[in-house]
């Protein structure tokens, strides 16, 4: 049954969201600490598609079942623009990436180790919502993206009403990518190039949470929280806190995976 409040034993070190969320809207962000796995992926990585043993995973899912009292329903992220609702029968690894839930015996969990999650709510607290933002999933086809489609799967919320968090990702100054990327955000919306700068001969370094912010912003979303691109919020440069998929993989082979999760109390 799930619990109507936070463990005491929850790591000091993960994200709790500051943000005026109702009171029966709760979320959490992990980070690396507080679980079992050992080096590359130590200590609390909850994926298992990178070569970690499953037996750690096992651990560490339990280990965040139970730090959040209710179950974490895990997506199979294909940076794609798919959403999902959830509620007590929804089973692990649908392939969407985001999830929406108005139920309480679930949280919607979005796993991350670069890319951006999005937690979701309105100011009623009527539901809750988790989007996974890498720049595929952000940028979508002809301007529909994972955030327009969350926010079309909750109407009749109005956007005014909508408060959205963003958690860490990689960030500005590390965030190399080419024209292709800056041509999938700015032929549909020119003031998307303003989260684009010059790095080199065909190279660009894009603020990716700068980008959905102003993605939010344009669908009437002005309630935004939580990372402001700055450089405490990137999973890159922050090694002992964060997993970072781009940083860890070139040297080590692999990285672990974070979770965002949110969840409506009773």
């Amino acid at each position: 049954m799930a619990r109507t409040h936070f463990d005491s034993d929850i790591p000091p070190s993960w994200l709790r969201p500051q943000w005026p969320a109702p009171p029966n809207v709760k979320a959490i962000m992990t980070d690396r600490h507080g679980g079992v796995s050992a080096v590359p992926w130590d200590s609390m990585n909850l994926g298992d598609h990178v070569a970690d043993s499953l037996d750690d995973v096992a651990q560490n899912r339990a280990l965040l079942t139970e730090a959040i009292g209710r179950e974490p329903v895990f997506l199979k992220q294909v940076h794609g623009v798919d959403v999902v609702w959830l509620d007590g029968a929804s089973p692990q690894g649908q392939p969407a990436d985001a999830c929406i839930t108005d139920r309480t015996e679930v949280a919607c969990t979005i796993m991350v180790a670069d890319c951006l999650p999005v937690l979701m709510c309105d100011a009623a607290g009527q539901w809750v919502a988790g989007a996974h933002a890498g720049w595929r999933s952000l940028a979508g086809e002809s301007g529909d993206g994972i955030l327009e489609r969350v926010l079309q799967s909750v109407r009749p919320s109005r956007p005014a009403d909508i408060l959205a968090w963003l958690g860490p990702c990689i960030g500005p100054q590390a965030f190399e990518v080419g024209p292709e990327v800056m041509e999938a955000f700015c032929k549909n919306d020119s003031s998307a190039q303003a989260f684009f700068r010059a790095h080199g001969p065909g190279k660009f370094l894009a603020d990716l949470a700068g980008l959905a912010r102003g993605r939010l912003a344009r669908m009437g979303v002005s309630q935004l929280f939580g990372n402001n691109s700055q450089p405490e919020w990137c999973t890159v440069s922050q090694a002992s806190r964060f997993f970072s998929h781009r940083r860890d993989s070139r040297l080590l082979g692999q990285t672990g995976r974070m979770a965002a999760c949110i969840w409506l109390d009773r």
